[in-house]
């Protein structure tokens, strides 16, 4: 059974790679830019009044705003780990580290295994330069960094910027080197940005796969010397519009290099916000299972491509990104393994009639299924025992079904009134657990996760 599902999964991202390469006849550039911590509303084209951000507002006119797009954790290393594998982060065992806490610390044993292919690897196969700029946080030994895993090229600072210690300063890391420990960090943004910016113009003859996780605008905030002081919301309003300033670096450079309508970019974010203001019109920030910790904003635009001035209320994910970027690069989805994402052109492209590819999204935190959304229902699954985020108990928590269509804030459980409902998703819940597992059974399809036996802290290297 297991065998045949793969096959049929292969046979249909073959042809969707083959459909898409015939219709538009060349391989894009993609650029994925992921923050770091911002909330569902912290930009203009999600309701942010108080965020300038010209740039953004700009790319969603000339884009597509996916406005039920979906991170698989409300955190980040399990997050990062569904970006790049097309992966739920339970199936490559990266749901937690090795102390069973949320994400990975600085020199930690576990992280994500070389034997999983990611979006890099699957587009190097296709001939892309690959680049990672920013905050990579799936592992900070040579056997893990990005440039193990795909990644011609990597600078960036390789976890949180929180993480540094007495005897470990935050370090930043070009290749597997440190150059610098510790980071000036109301500088990095810039930084990063110039290091795209170089990245575009040395690729601009060939096709290119640039991803771009800020360090921004997780805690401590750094903005830019420039930008303090600017912003009507203190340093995070700061951090935000420096942000939306870089972005309108890297449009610029597109169309200066003549690859703009060449290339699909997509600005994201890996988790909702810690403050919730920032998540409104959802309920919940960063750490919960709410829609405030795991709905997250995202645009995409490619002029000519995806239809400028348009908006999705269909169900997509970050899972979604590597079969979909395989197809328009006519590259090969890996056959030998289950991938949970699907490809999402038919959305993104404004195919009338498209729909969701997702019968039922998992929401995990950890080790732990909280709850299943399966078109406009999301049911919370009744948890016998105490559930955990950030690796701390809290109370149990009963069964509560909502319709987000009409209650986006989650505040009416309409479980006694849909009884059809939430026995159509209990049944989705079981097959989640069968297949995956939670803390209360065990997953038939889980993959293991890369293991060292000494780990190496990231010291300045002279």
């Amino acid at each position: 059974m297991m065998i045949r599902r793969l096959l049929l999964c292969s046979l249909f991202f073959c042809s969707c790679a083959l459909e898409a390469e015939e219709s538009l006849g060349l391989k894009p550039n993609f650029i994925v830019v992921f923050i770091d911590d911002m909330g569902y509303s912290d930009i203009g084209p999600f309701g942010s009044t108080s965020h300038r951000t010209p740039a953004l507002d700009l790319m969603a006119r000339e884009g597509m705003c996916l406005r039920d797009f979906y991170v698989t954790c409300s955190v980040c290393t399990p997050s990062r780990s569904s970006l790049m594998t097309g992966c739920y982060p339970r199936r490559v065992n990266m749901h937690v580290d090795e102390k069973n806490l949320c994400v990975l610390f600085p020199a930690a044993r576990k992280g994500l295994n070389p034997a999983e292919l990611t979006i890099a690897e699957v587009l190097r196969k296709r001939g892309y330069a690959t680049g990672c700029i920013g905050k990579w946080h799936l592992g900070d030994h040579p056997d893990f960094l990005p440039t193990s895993q795909g990644f011609d090229t990597y600078y960036g600072i390789p976890y949180s910027n929180d993480m540094h210690r007495k005897n470990v300063p935050l370090p930043l890391v070009r290749g597997e080197k440190v150059i610098e420990a510790p980071v000036k960090q109301n500088t990095i943004t810039r930084r990063y940005t110039e290091e795209a910016l170089g990245f575009i113009r040395r690729n601009k003859a060939r096709p290119f796969f640039l991803y771009i996780p800020h360090t921004m605008v997780h805690l401590p905030l750094n903005p830019g010397v420039e930008f303090q002081g600017k912003s009507a919301d203190g340093k995070y309003g700061d951090a935000v519009e420096e942000l939306d300033w870089s972005m309108g670096e890297l449009f610029g450079e597109l169309k200066a290099q003549g690859i703009d309508e060449k290339t699909l970019v997509l600005f994201t974010s890996d988790n909702g916000s810690y403050r919730e203001q920032s998540n409104r019109p959802l309920r919940g920030r960063k750490g919960r299972t709410d829609e405030g910790g795991m709905r997250v904003p995202c645009i995409v635009r490619w002029p000519g491509k995806i239809p400028a001035g348009s908006s999705s209320e269909l169900v997509t994910s970050t899972i979604d990104l590597l079969p979909t970027f395989a197809g328009l690069a006519g590259a090969e989805v890996p056959g030998d393994r289950i991938i949970d994402g699907r490809d999402i052109w038919s959305i993104l492209s404004g195919k009338p009639g498209a729909k969701s590819p997702h019968e039922v999204f998992c929401y995990y935190q950890m080790d732990q299924l909280q709850a299943v959304r399966s078109g406009r229902w999301k049911l919370f699954v009744k948890l016998k025992s105490k559930k955990r985020n950030w690796g701390k108990p809290e109370g149990p928590r009963p069964l509560k079904l909502f319709d987000l269509v009409a209650d986006i804030h989650e505040d009416k459980d309409v479980k006694d009134k849909n009884p059809l409902v939430v026995k159509r998703l209990l049944s989705l819940v079981d097959k989640v657990r069968a297949d995956l597992g939670d803390m209360e059974s065990a997953g038939k399809n889980q993959r293991p996760a890369g293991w060292v036996d000494q780990p190496r802290p990231r010291l300045v290297e002279k």
